[in-house]
Formats: C-alpha cells, sequence, structure tokens
C-alpha cells in the first residue's frame, strides 16, 4: 500500500483564497492523501468556505484564534500519514508536487531524507508566477543547506518542504513564540535531524504575493521584532551544533548584519543584542547602510525617513503590481466565461 500523504493547512482571514489553497491539494496526483484544516478562529468566512469542501478525505476544524504554529500544531496532532506537506492557506501546489516527492522518496528509502522543490511568487496569475532559482536549489548536506541560507540570505517557502513522519517527530512542535519566521526556525530543526535535503525538480509551489499583513511581515511591530530576535539566535545555535568552523561563523556574521537594519535604529536593546552575539563569534558588526535608492532620502532628512522610505516603497510597488495583477486576472475570467 502507498504510504499516506497528510497536507496541513492552517488558515486566518483567509477567504478569499483558501478555496484555490483546498482545491490544489484535492487536485494532487498522490491519491492517498488526507486534508487537514484547521481554521484559527478567523474573523471572515474562511470556515464557511472551506466547510464546502468537507469530505472523506478533508476534514475542517475550529478553534480560538492562537496563531499560525498553533494552528499547525493542532493540525499534525490530527494527521495520521506517513509523510506531511505543509500548505498555507493562500499559497497553491501543482498537481504533480507531492507525487513528484513521494517518487523520489522510492529512490532513497531513508524516512530521514528531507525532500525539497521548486517555488515562485505569483499575486493572481499562476501562469505569470516567477521562478528564481537559487544556491539552494540541489542536494545538500544539512550543513551547507543551512550556510547558504544564512550566508546568501535564502530561504525555502514552508509548502516545499515534503517532511516524513519519522523526521516531523524528531525535529518537535512549531515554536508558538514566534510570531514570524516560525517556519525558518521550524525547518532548521527539521533539517538538523535529517541525513540531508534532495531537490526534486518540477515538483512546483505557488507562492502568493499578499498584503504586508502576512506573518512574515515585519515592519514596525516590536512584538515581531522580538520574535525575530528569538529566531535568530536559535538558526546560530542550530548551524554551530553541526558545524564550528571559520566558514560557518562567517556566514552567521553575514546573517546578523543582514537583519540589523530591520532593528536599527528603533530598538537599540536588540541591537546591542546581537552585537554580543556577533562578539561571541569573533565578529563585529557595522552600522547597517540603506540600499543606494534611499541613501539620498537619508542623506536630506535623516536615517529614520530613509529607513521608512526603504520599508514602504517596495510595499506599495508589490500593492500596484498585485491590484494590476487582479485587474487581469478577473478580465481573463470574465473572456473565458464568454
Amino acid at each position: 500500500m502507498e504510504p499516506l500523504v497528510s497536507i496541513l493547512i492552517p488558515a486566518y482571514n483567509a477567504e478569499a483564497w483558501i478555496a484555490q489553497t483546498i482545491k490544489s491539494a484535492i487536485r494532487q496526483t498522490w491519491r492517498r492523501k488526507e486534508i487537514i484544516v484547521v481554521d484559527d478562529g478567523s474573523t471572515d468566512q474562511t470556515l464557511r468556505v472551506a466547510r464546502q469542501f468537507a469530505s472523506r478525505d478533508v476534514t475542517v476544524i475550529t478553534q480560538e484564534s492562537q496563531g499560525a504554529s498553533a494552528a499547525r500544531n493542532h493540525a499534525l496532532s490530527l494527521s495520521q500519514g506517513n509523510y506531511i506537506q505543509w500548505l498555507d492557506a493562500d499559497d497553491l501546489l501543482s498537481p504533480n508536487k507531492v507525487g513528484k516527492q513521494m517518487e523520489a522518496s522510492k529512490e532513497y528509502r531513508s524516512t530521514r531524507t528531507l525532500f525539497s522543490s521548486e517555488w515562485g511568487y505569483f499575486a493572481y496569475r499562476t501562469a505569470r508566477t516567477k521562478f528564481c532559482r537559487s544556491s539552494l536549489w540541489c542536494d545538500l548536506s544539512p550543513a551547507e543547506w543551512l550556510l547558504r541560507k544564512m550566508g546568501e540570505n535564502l530561504h525555502m517557502q514552508t509548502a516545499t518542504w515534503l517532511v516524513s513522519r519519522e523526521l516531523t517527530e524528531a525535529a518537535g512542535p512549531w515554536d508558538v513564540r514566534l510570531l514570524n519566521d516560525n517556519d525558518g526556525e521550524y525547518f532548521c530543526r527539521v533539517i538538523l535531524a535529517s541525513n540531508g535535503i534532495r531537490f526534486v525538480p518540477g515538483a512546483k509551489v505557488f507562492y502568493r504575493i499578499t498584503p504586508p499583513g502576512r506573518v512574515s511581515y515585519i515592519g514596525r511591530s516590536d512584538k515581531k521584532k522580538e520574535a525575530m530576535l528569538l529566531s535568530m539566535r536559535l538558526h546560530v545555535k542550530y548551524l554551530l551544533s553541526l558545524e564550528d568552523s571559520d566558514r560557518v561563523r562567517a556566514a552567521c556574521m553575514a546573517y546578523l548584519q543582514n537583519w540589523l537594519i530591520v532593528f536599527y535604529p528603533e530598538r537599540p536593546d536588540i541591537v546591542r543584542e546581537l552585537e554580543k552575539l556577533a562578539s561571541s563569534l569573533g565578529g563585529r558588526l557595522e552600522m547597517p547602510r540603506l540600499r543606494w535608492k534611499y541613501a539620498w532620502i537619508k542623506s536630506i532628512f535623516g536615517w529614520n525617513l530613509g529607513k521608512r522610505a526603504e520599508i514602504d516603497f517596495p510595499q506599495l510597488k508589490a500593492y500596484l503590481v498585485r491590484s494590476w495583477d487582479r485587474v487581469m486576472y478577473n478580465v481573463e475570467k470574465a473572456l473565458r466565461r464568454h
């Protein structure tokens, strides 16, 4: 009998997307699957929409709002699968995503092998998805994967992974303290427990560009900044546990330097904590710099306005891109109906 795959979907105020996401899970060519949707106390119609798909293979439950990590832990506790496919409520899987990775699992056989896949950004039209290859898109050891992620400021989107039950149990639950970067920290632990990452070409994830309210957006939230500091400390600890070398310490320093601007100058307490962490690695952080497009604003109006422009202008650009893509999506949908 083929292994059972559990597709786990935490959802919060995702009424606009949840139907498409559940459909992408149902349409997986891998036949033995269960789909579990946990509504995390949504205040919109997410639960109503999701319940329209309830069936023998699709379970939909709700809980009081506790955050994405708690919703994922709840979904996992209800699952029976030999393999776990995480899927956020606004993202999509290509129909053969799970199937391709499960076929690869037959080749490698070890339940400690972790499988990743291609992923790209889209807003409304999946045909316009941009897949940008990175140095993580290949087979790697756990240490090499984390070193590249931290040293080059890269990541793999949550749904790219297919994780065996054994690896999932070894990694432990999602950390409910982390309001953001909870996926980055969680998959660090999964990677630590694995014997290596196998990249499966052709298996694809469509990562939707959503408004700034999404979990991964830090913005000016002090709570998210504090959670990010905790995640950063854990990232450094995890990588050093695999390999304590000059190249690893250099990657950790690059990681700290890259994220320093998120906290500077509004949170001098966190900046000091990062400086201490850098010192323990044998390095020293430099004052962060704005990108050249915003440096002139700093020189005229000061650092705070320069940084605000660097944060807000890309969000405005993303809003305009989403708005245009939505218009074209609706036009194409209307044309198909006629």
